[in-house]
């Protein structure tokens, strides 16, 4: 990448540096090759980093994990159009508009947060992969199928947060991530979870806006409401917003600016 290329890196789904999940974020003056944008995102070495490329009518984004190109992605999204409106390439008051591998996305500022109009992915009940249990090491209540990842309920909130996984029996199930969750017994949440991703080179995913299009019809399917919130319960941790629109789901979350350089490769 040749002249020097600014970067922002962002903290995404939190209201303060150094929690939350942290993304990259490039403004391209044109599209570049896969390959390139693979040794930036490997370079970053953050769960993801979101090019951006201006077309007449929004911005082409795509999102990279150190390992692989992703289809869809919420925090560096959410970091995107943080970085756009921060940095004066949008207006304030304008809606921001992405062009991506999972269709047309978009972020507007409402009621203090950056919310995400993104496309649900409802989990269907599953077989649970061999690897998955051991992997775990615990009895799933439930398990579910997603268009990206498995879907694993467990007992109690407790059990999510103390959760122990052996990444590597989790890296060998052929799916993006494994997502694991419970109804939340903390104040102001109604689902806590956490995502595991090892086989795309992400062994645990601090606060997944993607996985929230999962979690919002699976809660809001069991707990009769189309607002909820959700808590992921990282080291770091974070909540995500969520609001039901038939096949679609609104993700609500913060974002800081912690980092701005150059890359000079």
């Amino acid at each position: 990448m040749n002249p020097a290329q600014a970067f922002t890196q962002v903290d995404a789904f939190t209201d303060r540096p150094f929690a939350g999940n942290p993304a990259a974020v490039c403004l391209l003056a044109q599209a570049r090759d896969a390959e390139c944008l693979q040794l930036v995102a490997r370079e970053m070495n953050l769960a993801e980093t979101g090019f951006l490329v201006r077309r007449p009518d929004g911005f082409d984004l795509r999102w990279f994990t150190p390992a692989l190109e992703v289809e869809l992605c919420g925090h560096a999204t959410l970091a995107s159009a943080h970085v756009l409106w921060e940095a004066g390439h949008l207006p304030a008051g304008e809606t921001a508009r992405f062009h991506t591998r999972s269709g047309l996305l978009t972020a507007a500022r409402a009621d203090g947060l950056i919310w995400l109009d993104f496309p649900a992915t409802p989990a269907e009940p599953a077989t649970a992969p061999a690897e998955l249990e051991p992997g775990l090491g615990i009895v799933p209540r439930w398990v579910g199928r997603t268009r990206f990842d498995y879907l694993v309920e467990l007992e109690s909130d407790a059990a999510v947060r103390s959760l122990a996984p052996d990444l590597t029996r989790l890296g060998r199930i052929a799916t993006r991530g494994i997502i694991v969750t419970a109804r939340s017994e903390g104040a102001g949440q109604d689902f806590v979870s956490r995502f595991f991703g090892p086989a795309a080179g992400v062994p645990e995913d601090p606060v997944t806006g993607s996985a929230h299009c999962a979690l919002a019809p699976f809660w809001g399917e069991r707990l009769g409401r189309t607002e909820l919130t959700g808590y992921q319960a990282s080291a770091r941790g974070g909540l995500v917003r969520t609001r039901l629109k038939g096949d679609r789901v609104l993700l609500g979350g913060e974002a800081v600016t912690v980092v701005r350089g150059e890359v000079l490769g």
